[in-house]
């Protein structure tokens, strides 16, 4: 095997003009270990493949897979799988650890983009901003009376989570929100009551905010979380947000609520299923507002997960251990 460290990025971290949307800065960080050779992965891949896994010592991934399949062969060259992001579910990360492969994520990089992109959902549902626009747009000036906006002063803000990301919304919505509460059964009350919130049972959430954030991670035990029964907690004047991931709602039940009028409407940058299929019942729903899976994704915010993911790589291939590695519990 090559002595030198050998760095492959997934394509999908292209943009249209085949540039990294990241910025060529951050491809500086690779440099730090004169003894890496890097690349992005010639083949685009949904998957990364077992002839992938045995040609690079790290990977740097955005959305492909990766699975225990990716892994299996003998021939594994594969050290580290450094993933584009603070998600971690498209990866296998035991079956990963068990062939001695690490993975890593970038916790803090994101933090900050996705309260924004929380913050952005939120104010466009209070104040009705998409309808607004279509109104301008239509000619119909003279309904604007019809499309009155939500006061945030008065209103509660109530969060499915309340890790780095959920805290970090809680500091920027602070000054604009009446009351915040907070669900989340390894977040401590302490914590959350400085931030000026409340930890309070997922139920009670549902039941008393006027905007529901799901800002959990995704695993076996937040699968479909906000479910039907949950939806129904909500007051029917409500919104649900999700920048967390599409699974942890069940997307058919919010649909339903959505379409009969159960809750007043929904901001989504995360589905089930990505990309959305043209059939989806969302595409067509005025009260929806939607991005696609990117509404976090400025240039800072790429610039600085970029560097934060790249440098755990490197810090690897130097002998150290990377700061941010998920663990297989």
């Amino acid at each position: 095997m090559s002595a030198r460290f050998k760095v492959g990025l997934s394509r999908d971290l292209l943009d249209g003009s085949g540039a990294p949307s990241f910025g060529r800065a951050a491809l500086a960080t690779l440099d730090a270990n004169p003894a890496i050779d890097w690349e992005f992965v010639p083949e685009a891949m949904s998957e990364v493949t077992p002839d992938v896994a045995a040609c690079y010592d790290a990977l740097y991934v955005n959305t492909p897979k990766v699975t225990a399949a990716s892994v299996a062969r003998d021939d594994l060259r594969l050290k580290i799988v450094a993933r584009h992001g603070v998600g971690y579910d498209s990866v296998d990360v035991a079956a990963l650890a068990k062939r001695g492969v690490i993975v890593t994520n970038t916790p803090i990089a994101v933090r900050r983009p996705v309260a924004v992109a929380t913050l952005t959902l939120l104010f466009a549902l209070a104040s009705r901003l998409f309808a607004k626009d279509r109104l301008v747009r239509a000619g119909h000036w003279a309904e604007r009376n019809d499309h009155m906006g939500l006061g945030l002063a008065r209103r509660t803000l109530g969060l499915v989570g309340a890790g780095g990301i959920g805290q970090e919304i809680l500091t920027l919505a602070r000054p604009f929100v009446g009351r915040m509460l907070a669900a989340d059964p390894f977040a401590s009350a302490e914590r959350i009551a400085g931030l000026g919130a409340t930890l309070a049972p997922l139920d009670t959430v549902m039941a008393e905010s006027d905007f529901v954030v799901v800002c959990c991670v995704l695993d076996a035990s937040t699968r479909h979380l906000i479910d039907a029964g949950r939806l129904a907690r909500m007051k029917p004047a409500a919104f649900l947000i999700n920048v967390a991931r599409g699974p942890v709602v069940d997307e058919a039940a919010l649909i339903a609520a959505l379409s009969t009028g159960r809750i007043a409407g929904a901001g989504l940058d995360v589905f089930e299923t990505e990309p959305v299929s043209p059939s989806n019942p969302l595409l067509a729903m005025d009260n929806v507002i939607l991005a696609p899976h990117a509404l976090a994704w400025t240039d800072d915010c790429f610039r600085e997960i970029a560097v934060s993911g790249l440098t755990g790589i490197v810090e690897l291939s130097l002998g150290r251990s990377p700061v941010h590695v998920v663990r297989p519990s």
